[in-house]
């Protein structure tokens, strides 16, 4: 097993915290990983990514050039993430803020309204957590349990009473498999 994932966003939208927590996770399943931040000096409303690796192999290099997922938070993400992409890989698409191409070339396309469904849930600072909910549904590259409980380690103490919404999203993002558009 050998996946590399690149999720981007904006600063404040936990792009690097959702590789935070498939970092973690894979690490509680045993697995190799490099979890690669990169972003802007603005922070806040800048460009924010990061590419996360999972093997079970050895990982030679950090480096994704053809990554087998995208998450996409933004249009301006899937816009520069997309033509990367595998033939055979997995865009997730945050709908609430960027518009999922009608076909690509044999990749799976799974979107979910990410913005709009933490804001549901009363905070839209928890779409990172949608859309990785989503991406577990679509790919199962970790266990939601292992998720689980990453996010019981990540969150400071000083944060611990989100814990619970962060569980409420993860679990609004693990229902959005129906979501998953078949391969053109």
């Amino acid at each position: 097993m050998h996946t590399e994932i690149m999720l981007s966003g904006t600063g404040g939208q936990g792009i690097l915290v959702m590789g935070q927590l498939l970092a973690q996770a894979a690490l509680i399943e045993g697995l190799n990983v490099v979890w690669f931040p990169s972003y802007g000096p603005e922070t806040r409303g800048g460009t924010s990514d990061c590419s996360v690796i999972l093997s079970s192999e050895q990982i030679g290099s950090p480096v994704i050039c053809n990554p087998d997922v995208v998450v996409a938070m933004h249009q301006i993400a899937l816009d520069k993430y997309l033509p990367s992409l595998k033939r055979e890989g997995l865009l997730v698409v945050n709908s609430s803020l960027a518009k999922p191409p009608a076909g690509h070339a044999g990749c799976r396309i799974m979107t979910v309204p990410a913005s709009d469904m933490a804001f549901e849930l009363g905070d839209g600072r928890v779409a990172n957590v949608v859309a990785l909910g989503a991406l577990l549904s679509a790919s199962g590259v970790v266990r939601a349990e292992s998720v689980r409980r990453a996010l019981d380690g990540i969150i400071p103490e000083r944060h611990r009473k989100l814990l619970p919404l962060n569980l409420e999203a993860l679990e609004k993002g693990l229902s959005r498999c129906a979501d998953l558009l078949p391969r053109p």
